[in-house]
């Protein structure tokens, strides 16, 4: 038999509300998901939580980026208040001086369709605020030579410039080939005064913190008030000897010239590197006599100078890099036996002179050695030389790597400045330094994206990176020298384009001074020409850029050179000014409100940053001419260091010359032999001579 069947039957319930029978809650979702959890495998559950742990730690590491594109958002609508000023909050670091006759830089009045001419930042900010008012970057370059001088603002590759009223900033860019007589747009005379006294009070406010913190000590820590030894010999206040002199500030130069006459002593145990002692100390000394006349300073560099000779003796005659002073040993770094390109080959100057001076030819012999052996090298690239030379092997290490930046940069620079300070006689060094130029157009210089700044970047083994260190700005003024010394036209031109990408280094900050290393963006479609790395955002107050600033000014009498040294100093004072005394370098260029000082003053600022600054900014074509002397500038290879040297001024003013010749000790031969002087400058003396019954 058969089962009865069951007949089928579907069961529909409906619960009422409130009755529990379905719960969306959180608490029921909740135990869902970690009933789901807990069903998973061993395995299953640790790749999960690997992942987790893996995008949380790329989300830290991609934080600072988006944090900036962030805060680049929201500053394109605070930049468009025209009143809007960026100022740190540091402790102890002063604002701008308010103290001028007049306001350095004038406010200007708001205008809807142009950022305000007191903001900072890239490209891409001004960018976005145009295409808010429906103009693209390229219309607003194209408009911009119809501003009116009056409105204080030019726009050049896409960034805005603040500039002086009455000055050459506004002129229209295609005027460039004018002759620079129908450049000049002359300031006032009031506003020349005023900038140049404000070189001088930056000088008197950095000496006042070396003064009160650290007199006769290498540096001061002007935050901490105290000091930091390197040598152990003064080097600041050697540094800055012959900038007091120029600026005339008679009484900082005495007090400095004192403790050099008494207190400066070489006998002492120490390590010193042959390279900075060189352009710090000997360099600095050397100047300053040939600036004063006093011996005194040609006595002290004669005995630095003999005391770093011990560093040439060396299987290859490749000096080592430091130099017991004391003892008379010398040694390479524990870590190699290698020097740096840089180090070695830019001594020449100082030793050249010091054996001029002493008539003793073994400086000059040490560094010829040198200079020989580089030059007979293998392993450069169209003239380009590597970074590092062995000192046992003489031969160059670590091949492929081709940089105008730390560890090279005075190479290229010296060639040339040893061409000049020989009279233009030594054919060697112009061969090596034009080959050299036209290996860095071959291999090194390209156009940035979107508005094609010409830059110098480097080649590792084949390879070109968009690296360009602030270093490199010593370029544009180096190429402008040779010109006027009737090296080729173009060079010129390089020199000017390579000077509006150093310019744009500071522009394209936030707080308007240059990082230490910036990269170019070279793709289609970039947003803006400069990046920055975290580790590269720091400033050091170095002088590159504002000496070459320098040399373009003199030689073509564009005065937007001036407008962009004059606010390169007003953003050193508004970012690094230490309100007791002295200027600090900066870790970060790009936070305006939180620069993160780093508490030291570098020597080559008052040695050489604010020198260039005042030399630019003074209206005396003959204070420190360029005709009628001859540079050292000192440069760093391997370290962050660098400083600047005029030297052999073959003419003075009358009461100099006269203080010279009455010191009855000085015969006419040793007087002309000593100041190496120009036919011009022989002829005025020896009529001074005469008129004094001098045969």
């Amino acid at each position: 038999m058969h089962p009865p069947s069951r007949q089928d039957y579907v069961s529909i319930s409906f619960a009422e509300k409130g009755s529990g029978g379905y719960n969306n809650s959180k608490n029921w979702r909740r135990q869902s998901c970690w009933r789901k959890w807990k069903q998973l495998s061993r395995l299953q559950r640790s790749l999960i939580l690997f992942l987790l742990v893996l995008l949380f730690i790329c989300g830290i590491a991609s934080y600072p980026s988006f944090n900036e594109h962030l805060r680049s958002l929201t500053d394109g609508e605070q930049y468009t208040d025209s009143n809007s000023v960026l100022r740190p909050v540091i402790p102890h670091v002063l604002p701008e001086p308010v103290e001028q006759p007049r306001p350095p830089l004038p406010e200007q009045t708001s205008q809807k369709k142009l950022p305000a001419p007191n903001k900072r930042g890239p490209p891409v900010l001004h960018n976005r605020l145009q295409r808010k008012d429906n103009s693209s970057d390229t219309g607003l370059r194209e408009k911009a030579p119809e501003i009116k001088k009056d409105e204080g603002v030019i726009s050049w590759h896409g960034a805005v410039i603040e500039t002086e009223q009455g000055t050459e900033g506004a002129k229209d860019e295609g005027n460039k080939e004018a002759s620079p007589a129908n450049k000049k747009a002359e300031p006032t005379n009031e506003t020349d005064a005023s900038r140049l006294e404000g070189v001088r009070e930056a000088f008197r406010h950095a000496w006042k913190g070396y003064k009160d913190f650290a007199w006769g000590h290498d540096e001061l820590r002007p935050l901490s008030k105290s000091y930091s030894e390197w040598f152990g010999l003064g080097l600041t206040l050697i540094d800055s000897l012959d900038t007091m002199w120029i600026m005339g500030l008679k009484e900082e130069f005495e007090e400095a010239k004192t403790w050099v006459a008494t207190e400066l002593t070489f006998n002492k145990n120490v390590d010193v590197n042959l390279f900075e002692s060189t352009i710090r100390i000997l360099g600095g000394l050397l100047s300053t006599y040939h600036l004063t006349g006093d011996t005194v300073f040609l006595e002290k560099a004669k005995d630095i100078g003999s005391r770093l000779m011990p560093a040439f003796n060396t299987p290859s005659k490749i000096p080592y890099s430091d130099v017991n002073i004391g003892k008379g040993t010398a040694h390479p770094p524990r870590w190699t036996s290698d020097s740096t390109v840089a180090e070695v080959t830019s001594i020449q100057l100082e030793f050249r002179e010091l054996s001029r001076l002493t008539q003793e030819p073994q400086y000059q012999a040490a560094v010829a050695e040198v200079t020989n052996q580089v030059h007979k090298l293998d392993g450069k690239l169209d003239g380009l030389v590597p970074m590092f030379i062995n000192t046992n092997s003489g031969q160059f290490t670590h091949q492929g790597i081709y940089t105008l930046g730390a560890r090279a940069d005075s190479y290229y620079e010296y060639l040339l400045k040893q061409w000049i300070q020989g009279g233009k006689q030594e054919n060697q060094f112009l061969e090596d330094y034009l080959q050299a130029i036209e290996g860095v157009k071959k291999n090194l210089l390209q156009k940035s994206s979107p508005n094609g700044l010409t830059f110098v970047g480097e080649l590792s083994h084949g390879q070109f990176s968009p690296k360009m260190d602030h270093l490199v700005c010593f370029l544009p003024g180096t190429l402008a020298l040779g010109a006027h010394h009737g090296l080729p036209a173009d060079h010129m031109d390089l020199a000017k384009q390579l000077m509006e990408a150093c310019n744009q280094m500071y522009v394209q900050m936030e707080t308007g001074l240059s990082p230490e290393i910036v990269h170019f963006n070279m793709h289609e479609g970039s947003n803006r020409d400069i990046d920055v790395k975290l580790a590269d955002r720091h400033n050091l107050l170095r002088p590159e850029t504002v000496e070459s600033l320098f040399y373009l000014y003199r030689f073509t009498g564009d005065h937007k050179y001036r407008d962009w040294g004059w606010e390169i100093l007003q953003n050193f004072n508004k970012y690094t000014k230490v309100s007791s005394g002295g200027y600090t370098s900066i870790n970060n260029v790009r936070d305006p409100d939180y620069t993160s000082p780093r508490d030291k003053m570098e020597s080559f600022f008052l040695g050489e940053t604010l020198k260039y600054l005042y030399l630019l900014l003074s209206d005396d074509p003959d204070l420190i001419s360029l005709d009628h002397h001859r540079f050292i500038r000192r440069k760093p290879g391997s370290s962050e260091h660098s400083s600047f040297r005029t030297l052999k001024p073959a003419q003075d003013t009358l009461s100099v010359l006269s203080g010279l010749y009455t010191q009855e000790t000085m015969s006419w031969t040793r007087f002309s032999n000593l100041l190496e002087l120009e036919r011009d400058s022989v002829r005025l003396i020896k009529r001074l001579f005469r008129t004094r019954g001098s045969p």
